[in-house]
């Protein structure tokens, strides 16, 4: 798309030439040859495009294109256009797509190139899916280019239903895997947009889902700068979002979808966005109904296109015109408004000759190519994190007999999580396993117990048959009936949130009973999206794996890890705590005892934990200085038989660490592929950025004092290692040599 700037005045045979060929190769749309129509010229800016096209319509059907559907405009040649699409982790909602693991397994990869691969590959198959819906005339719900992904919004509280839907409880390794998903998502064309990204909930959005329509979070300045926003600046400053999400809830008293300060003087005047904002849907209605901030619908959406709104996801918007006729806003501020949204339609390439966008020629067959059901798969196997194994796994595929059993085992639903597609290469888990074992095994399987209540019939004729098998797979653990989003957990008896995060009561008693009954090997594999927390499992099993909601290939992806194709390498975004009790209350939004970085008690599975078939060493840590950066090097070294990935993980202790500052940050990730005793030098580049401190004021600060790096497998505390994770190296630099960066 060429980008001229120049204004135009009159119009030029140039001009008018260009709008007869667009009539001729837009697919999809006829047009009438009037050289009126300068929004078609594409040697003009998008600016001057959007402005002579909103300047061409009524009030009415300027209105009409500020909603998530907005109707044709047949008279201008204006085609209907439905924002509202998902790709939470493949093409949502709208028919055959690959479904790649749930954005939680995506951060339990901590590998930002392989999300890159993910999100091209997702953005691939949106466009395939949009060029074959518009030849065919379909430009209904969920068909378009917008998608209202990724969620970057912070795992603080394990409780929260919609957690799933993110990449964990860290701001560091949220923001480098979503400028990863948006960078992928975008493409890297410099004239048009492979699809539009949009980061959301904007911002400090994690429940209760209960009490989203009406909930006020408050939240210091050191907490919001410091844990809430560095993803969404990151999405916005580095990976150019094309659109921001807001928030149902109100933040310190305003409304994420009308509030000035986070509108505009942030996002726009700060961080310099230029892309489209965007109400979370039906949101615009509870700046009336339910925080009760205005009295009417008309003032609710003056109150929001104010402050920087350019989309409704929802209907209130069609009161802007009495907005207009009480005097509540102005056309122009429409305007203004509709100028900017229409600004991506340009971007996206929707206006301009086919053969001018170069994503035009993706065709259909890349939907769930074989390539893209293997990266399934790989991405899958990264995500699987391994926290205990008492030397049974890996498995013999040769095993005798496998008793496979739970809920969860042939469960398809709980591959997809939410916000999927639909696949026709989905393979659940007792398929997954049935496929890698050898054909002389006897493998077994029986449902065993339901997952959210006691068995109606007492007769029990599976734990028995479990416990003297030569070992037993138990596939436990939550699904989407259980936790979610608001209407969509209909097992939920808090609208999708899972208040205990406890296993459910009827799955542990279970296990216990296959225990009792014998020695032989019992493997747990736990679904779910959250921190489920299981200490009498960790006890009593033999081996434990969190599987989450692992995608269209989960069921290959585990019988991958569990006979040893593969060594497990994911990673917990999260931390898993032994007890509810031992966070603070939910509705609390202060990050005080929250997370690793925060959190003084002991948890049960610490953040970036997990174990693998090998065992790694961390050695010969140097610190270089340069005028910009300091480098942290490292020796990481395989000191097994087994060839595996080890995912490498800096973090930062500050001055003042476990008070006014974080225990530890999170700083740098890397994930290195070493064969059997194979050893590798690890570099990273810190600069000054890495050490800032956030103080009361939401000001970054250099704290003065000794600063510790520590570099290890996962998060440096004495549970990790106890559990079995590599000891870390450690270097400490003064705050002077930081400050010369």
């Amino acid at each position: 798309m060429k980008q001229s700037g120049r204004k135009v005045f009159g119009f030029m045979t140039k001009g008018i030439i260009s709008i007869v060929i667009a009539l001729v190769l837009v697919p999809g749309i006829s047009f009438a040859q009037d050289p009126e129509f300068l929004w078609l010229d594409n040697t003009l800016s998008i600016e001057d495009r959007a402005e002579a096209l909103v300047e061409a319509m009524t009030l009415e059907e300027k209105i009409g294109q500020l909603m998530d559907q907005a109707p044709a405009i047949p008279r201008l040649n204006v085609p209907q256009y439905g924002w509202w699409n998902e790709c939470l982790h493949g093409v949502a909602r709208n028919g055959r797509a690959t479904v790649f693991p749930q954005a939680i397994a995506l951060g339990a990869t901590f590998d930002e190139d392989l999300i890159y691969r993910v999100s091209t590959a997702i953005s691939d198959e949106a466009r395939a899916k949009f060029n074959v819906a518009i030849a065919n005339g379909n430009r209904s719900k969920y068909a378009g280019l917008t998608f209202w992904s990724p969620n970057v919004n912070l795992f603080r509280d394990p409780r929260w239903g919609r957690g799933q839907e993110t990449y964990g409880e860290d701001p560091y390794l949220t923001s480098r895997i979503g400028v990863a998903f948006v960078r992928g998502i975008q493409g890297d064309d410099p004239d048009y947009l492979k699809a539009a990204a949009c980061a959301k909930h904007y911002v400090v959005h994690s429940g209760p889902e209960a009490l989203r329509h009406e909930f006020n979070a408050v939240v210091s300045e050191k907490d919001l700068w410091e844990t809430y926003m560095p993803a969404f600046e990151a999405l916005v400053t580095e990976a150019g979002v094309e659109g921001v999400m807001g928030a149902y809830n109100r933040t310190n008293g305003e409304s994420c979808s009308a509030s000035p300060y986070l509108m505009t003087e942030v996002l726009r005047r700060k961080w310099g966005f230029d892309g489209y904002f965007v109400s979370d849907c039906g949101a615009v209605k509870d700046i009336w109904r339910d925080h009760q901030l205005t009295d009417s619908p008309q003032s609710a959406a003056s109150m929001a296109i104010k402050a920087g709104m350019n989309l409704n996801c929802g209907t209130t918007f069609r009161h802007l015109d009495e907005a207009v006729r009480e005097g509540l806003l102005s056309e122009a501020e429409i305007d203004e408004a509709l100028i900017q949204l229409t600004k991506t339609k340009f971007r996206l390439g929707l206006f301009d000759p086919a053969d001018e966008i170069p994503f035009s020629d993706i065709t259909g067959e890349v939907v769930g190519s074989e390539q893209h059901v293997s990266l399934a798969r790989e991405v899958a196997q990264k995500s699987i994190v391994l926290v205990k194994n008492d030397g049974v796994l890996p498995l013999d595929r040769e095993i005798k007999n496998l008793f496979v059993t739970g809920p969860m085992a042939a469960n398809a639903d709980v591959l997809m999580a939410n916000y999927y597609g639909i696949s026709g290469n989905t393979v659940n888990f007792l398929d997954g396993l049935a496929s890698a074992v050898s054909v002389g095994t006897t493998i077994e399987y029986k449902y065993g117990q339901l997952p959210y209540r006691k068995n109606e019939n007492p007769i029990d004729w599976t734990t028995g048959g479990a416990a003297a098998a030569d070992a037993c797979i138990a596939i436990m653990g939550i699904d989407g009936r259980w936790e979610g989003e608001e209407g969509e957990s209909i097992a939920s008896f808090n609208k999708g949130d899972n208040t205990d995060c406890r296993l459910p009561q009827p799955q542990l008693d279970f296990l216990k009973k296959i225990r009792r009954q014998g020695d032989n090997p019992l493997i747990v594999v736990i679904t779910g999206g959250s921190p489920v927390i299981i200490p009498e499992v960790f006890e009593f099993a033999d081996a434990v794996i969190y599987t989450w909601y692992p995608g269209e290939q989960g069921g290959n992806a585990l019988a991958d890890i569990i006979f040893g194709d593969v060594a497990p390498s994911g990673r917990m975004p999260f931390t898993v705590p032994y007890s509810i009790e031992d966070i603070p209350p939910y509705e609390d939004y202060a990050m005080e005892g929250r997370t690793y970085r925060y959190m003084e008690k002991e948890p049960l599975f610490p953040f970036g934990f997990g174990l693998s078939y090998t065992s790694f060493g961390y050695s010969d840590i140097g610190v270089d200085k340069d005028e910009e950066e300091l480098t942290v090097s490292i020796k990481v070294s395989n000191n097994g038989d087994v060839d595996a990935d080890e995912v490498v993980q800096l973090y930062i202790s500050s001055p003042g660490a476990g008070m006014e500052h974080p225990i530890w940050s999170l700083r740098r990730i890397q994930r290195v592929d070493l064969g059997a005793g194979e050893s590798e030098i690890i570099s990273f580049d810190l600069d000054r950025e890495a050490f800032m401190q956030v103080n009361e004021e939401g000001e970054k600060y250099l704290p003065k004092g000794d600063y510790v790096i520590s570099v290890s497998g996962s998060v440096p505390s004495g549970r990790s290692q106890e559990l079995g994770a590599s000891a870390p190296v450690v270097a400490v630099v003064d705050w002077k040599m930081v400050k010369k960066l």
